[in-house]
C-alpha cells in the first residue's frame, strides 16, 4: 500500500468517526458576526492553523479549498463569497465529501444567510486539480501538503499555481520542523498521514513555493504544534514540530529573487526626519517599516549606525515594502 492510500484510509476513518484528537483541533475557533459553526464541524477541524484571512477575501473572490475536512473553513470562506459555486471544495475521499455535505445542511439550519449551493463540492486529487487554469483568486489547504513526499509536493503546489489567476494567492497552514528526522519516522506512512513525519524546515518549505514561481511569500504565523518523544515514537531525541501559516502570491518573480516576508522590520533613528536609500525605501524616523528578507539584507550591508533591522518574528500581516 502506498503512503497516499494510507492517507486516504486515515481520513476515511476520520470522516466516518470524527477524531477530535486528529491534527490540531485545539486551535481557537473564531466566529464572524452572524456566523455559527456547527459543533460537528469543530470536531472535524483537521487542520493546524487557519487559512481564512479577511484581507484575502475582499470583493467576493473565487475560492478553491483542497482537503475539505468537516467543512468548517469552507463555511467560513462562503461567508465572504455568498454566490452559487463561489467556493470550490475538493477532496479525494468520498466519505469526507459526504460528511461535509451533511454538515452543510446543519449549517443551513443555524445560519440564515448560508446555502449549501454556495459551495461546489468535487471529487478530485490535489495532484491533478479538476479546475481551469487562471480561474481562482484564493486557493487554500490546511495540514495537507505536509503529507506529500517531495515529488508529489512539488506537483501539488504546481497545480495550485496553475489554477490561480495572476496575483492570486495560495494560503496554507502546515506543520514544519527544524530538526532532522530519522528514516524510520520519515518512512512511517501512518505518521506521515497524521501530519507528523512529513514536516519540512521553513526554508525548504518556502523554497518549494519559490521554485514553483511564486514571487512573494508571506509567513503570517509560527506556532507550537506537536512533540515526538522517545517513549511514544521511534526517535532517540525529542523532536519539536511547529505549524506555520503562509501566503504564496502569484506575483512575477523579481529579477533579484523572490520577496519573502518573515516579519522583519527596519527602524531609522538618525538625526534627519527620514532616511531614503534611493532604492525605493523611505524610513520615517522611529517608525518601523516591514521589509522582506531580501531588503533587510541590503539595508544591513550599508552598516549604518542609525538603522536597526529586527530579527524575523515569523508574523507578517501586510504593509511595508520589498
Amino acid at each position: 500500500m502506498s503512503y497516499l492510500e494510507t492517507t486516504k484510509d486515515v481520513y476515511k476513518e476520520a470522516a466516518l468517526t470524527p477524531n477530535i484528537g486528529l491534527c490540531c483541533t485545539t486551535n481557537p475557533i473564531w466566529e464572524l458576526p452572524g456566523l455559527k459553526i456547527p459543533r460537528i464541524m469543530q470536531e472535524m477541524n483537521y487542520g493546524c492553523g487557519s487559512t481564512v484571512h479577511a484581507r484575502d477575501l475582499i470583493n467576493s473572490p473565487k475560492i478553491l479549498y483542497v482537503g475539505v475536512g468537516g467543512g468548517m473553513e469552507l463555511l467560513q470562506f462562503a461567508y465572504f463569497n455568498r454566490n452559487k459555486g463561489g467556493v470550490i471544495g475538493l477532496d479525494v475521499v468520498d466519505e469526507m465529501i459526504e460528511a461535509s455535505r451533511k454538515n452543510f445542511r446543519i449549517a443551513e439550519q443555524q445560519n440564515d444567510w448560508f446555502k449549501s449551493e454556495f459551495i461546489d463540492l468535487r471529487k478530485g486529487d490535489a495532484l491533478n486539480l479538476p479546475v481551469e487554469d487562471n480561474s481562482i483568486d484564493v486557493a487554500a489547504q490546511n495540514c495537507l501538503f505536509n503529507i506529500f513526499k517531495s515529488e508529489d509536493l512539488q506537483k501539488a503546489i504546481s497545480e495550485m499555481y496553475r489554477v490561480l489567476k495572476p496575483h492570486g494567492r495560495l494560503v496554507m497552514s502546515d506543520p514544519t520542523c527544524e530538526q532532522e528526522m530519522n528514516s524510520e519516522l520519515r518512512n512511517d506512512d501512518r505518521l506521515r498521514a497524521l501530519c507528523l513525519s512529513g514536516s519540512l524546515s521553513i526554508a525548504d518549505y518556502v523554497k518549494t513555493l519559490t521554485d514553483t514561481g511564486f514571487g512573494t511569500i508571506e509567513i503570517r504565523a509560527r506556532k507550537p504544534y506537536r512533540i515526538l518523544d522517545p517513549k511514544n515514537y521511534p526517535t532517540d531525541q525529542i523532536i519539536y514540530i511547529e505549524s506555520i501559516e503562509v501566503a504564496a502570491i502569484k506575483d512575477p518573480m523579481p529579477t533579484d529573487g523572490p520577496c519573502i516576508f518573515t516579519g522583519k522590520a527596519a527602524i531609522y533613528f538618525g538625526d534627519e526626519d527620514y532616511f531614503d536609500d534611493n532604492a525605493g525605501h523611505i524610513l520615517l524616523k522611529n517608525q518601523p517599516l516591514a521589509i522582506c528578507d531580501k531588503t533587510a539584507g541590503v539595508l544591513e550591508s550599508l552598516k549604518r549606525n542609525d538603522l536597526f533591522i529586527s530579527p524575523s518574528t515569523f508574523h507578517y500581516d501586510g504593509g511595508g515594502c520589498c
